[in-house]
């Protein structure tokens, strides 16, 4: 597996070239979100509003009005627990573009409930005209920004860093509204998002081979929630449906399948994987998604209650989940 580093740093440097109404703006976590080497290479075109959210998020709705593309870097956790007012009144209701990037979604941190977006998705789901996008490897989040540019309104974007791997191919980018078919099935509906993915990818082999036809559906994004190929793969599941998101039950994208399911006769049974209505602890990814049911086992323990008896896998029998440097410059869940 291709593992590659500060992706979307790079990206936005070259992407942001010829487009000078983009501006980048930070909470005094510049080089935490990868806005180190914008701020280096258009130095005229960043702004440090240092710990202040609130005031960030109003200045960034007022530089969309006069027509700049602000981009908010900061901790996903910040954007909406910080600064949801603003967001609310000073962005989504005049309906401004302005692009939220969010890191450490999730679990993907082991700062503890302080730093752990893990109802953001519910919450912005909730905001009208807000868009969410939601990168699960290094292809995505080269191709994330092309997706922006069609979207007239406020974004809000679940931003992976650090090292990262590349699940899908080079040539095939991310696409607005549209779920990326990964493996088909008759048996199962699996429909994965962001860091679920990878752990979902390493389930699939074993579970075909145990007997099991499942189609796998990749979901980068998660409002609006509407592409038609996700309410059929639903519809043709002839056991039930399973979702896996880094994020609670609660809102999320198990809840936008339940709704579009309900809101059209599915009568498919769901499972839904993500945190149990629960805050979680610090600890590593890694240890985070096997004290929690987020992992590749989890998918697996799901899809035995759903076909009715056990299929003898175990953690041994899984593919062999990518070894992260420990002491790396660029960890993901470093703060």
């Amino acid at each position: 597996m291709e593992i590659l580093s500060k992706i979307h740093a790079r990206n936005l440097v070259e992407w942001a070239k010829d487009r000078p109404e983009v501006l980048v703006l930070s909470a005094d976590l510049t080089s935490s979100t990868e806005a180190d080497l914008f701020q280096k290479a258009y130095p005229e075109r960043f702004f440090s509003f240092g710990l202040a959210e609130q005031n960030m998020m109003s200045a960034a709705g007022g530089l969309a009005r006069e027509g700049f593309l602000p981009f908010i870097h900061t901790f996903a956790v910040f954007i909406y627990r910080r600064a949801y007012d603003q967001l609310v009144d000073s962005v989504a209701y005049p309906n401004l573009p302005v692009r939220m990037v969010g890191f450490l979604p999730g679990i993907t941190t082991p700062g503890g409930i302080t730093h752990q977006a893990i109802e953001d998705v519910a919450l912005m789901r909730a905001v009208p005209n807000m868009t969410i996008l939601e990168v699960g490897d290094a292809t995505e989040i080269e191709s994330v920004l092309d997706v922006t540019l069609d979207i007239s309104g406020p974004i809000y974007l679940r931003m992976l860093r650090g090292e990262v791997p590349r699940l899908f191919a080079k040539n095939e980018p991310l696409k607005f509204n549209q779920a990326r078919v990964l493996s088909q099935g008759t048996d199962i509906t699996l429909f994965s998002s962001g860091i679920c993915t990878e752990e979902a990818m390493r389930a699939m082999a074993i579970l075909k081979q145990r007997g099991v036809s499942i189609q796998h559906m990749h979901i980068s994004t998660l409002k609006p929630f509407s592409d038609p190929a996700v309410l059929e793969a639903s519809a043709q599941a002839r056991m039930g449906v399973i979702t896996m998101e880094n994020h609670t039950i609660v809102g999320g994208l198990g809840s936008a399948v339940a709704e579009i399911m309900a809101d059209n006769g599915i009568g498919k049974k769901l499972k839904r994987i993500g945190l149990k209505d629960t805050f979680a602890h610090g600890a590593s990814r890694a240890y985070l998604m096997r004290e929690y049911e987020l992992d590749a086992l989890a998918l697996v323990q799901a899809v035995e209650e759903m076909v009715g008896h056990e299929l003898d896998i175990t953690e041994t029998d899984l593919q062999t989940v990518r070894l992260e440097a420990v002491h790396s410059i660029a960890k993901a869940e470093a703060l």
